[in-house]
């Protein structure tokens, strides 16, 4: 299951497009960001990649990040964005992106977004999972040690979590099968219409 949660009618002047695959540790970020950039023969990132090492070190002992740690985080995917959208790329950002002002950080990766508009060749697609799920799927991640953050930072994430109607974000049901995730995603009118 998918809805829209309103998206502004004006589209950005920008060629390029970026889609953040957006939502708490264990959504699914990396799996569906990986799966639709192959699909669409696209670059993909993973938000993960560009944590600095004291942030990781941080998240491994169980200390949530403060803003003062987040925001040169953001600022480097920004860059990264930017990139791809100057170069009239399609790029997949797998990103938590919990508060509007974190995305307005990613949203300024399109050099004709205008703060607060939300209109910007940036979109943003929420996985949606309850807390049940998502602790099930940390402790497993954890036990295969695959991920330096531990289920104990999940509240702190899912506290932060917050989505106006008015963002435009696109929300999808996360405990369905990666294919079906994917398939939904393909069917929102921003992967086939330019930014």
């Amino acid at each position: 299951m998918c809805r829209l949660l309103q998206v502004p009618s004006m589209a950005s002047d920008f060629k390029g497009k970026a889609i953040v695959i957006m939502g708490v540790s264990g959504a699914g970020k990396s799996t569906i960001g990986e799966i639709l950039a192959r699909d669409l023969k696209c670059k993909y990132l993973d938000a993960d990649d560009f944590h600095s090492l004291s942030n990781k070190e941080k998240m491994r002992q169980g200390i949530p990040l403060s803003d003062e740690d987040r925001i040169p985080w953001l600022k480097s995917l920004q860059d990264a964005l930017r990139e791809s959208l100057i170069g009239g790329e399609t790029v997949i950002l797998g990103c938590s992106a919990l508060r509007n002002k974190y995305r307005e950080i990613l949203r300024s990766a399109d050099p004709y977004y205008k703060l607060g508009s939300y209109v910007s060749a940036v979109k943003f697609v929420l996985l949606d999972v309850g807390a049940e799920v998502l602790a099930d799927r940390l402790n497993k991640r954890a036990a295969e040690g695959k991920h330096f953050m531990p289920a104990t930072l999940l509240q702190s994430q899912l506290d932060l979590l917050h989505i106006d109607d008015f963002e435009g974000i696109y929300k999808v049901d996360a405990t369905q099968s990666p294919e079906a995730i994917v398939n939904a995603l393909k069917s929102f009118d921003f992967m086939t219409k330019s930014a």
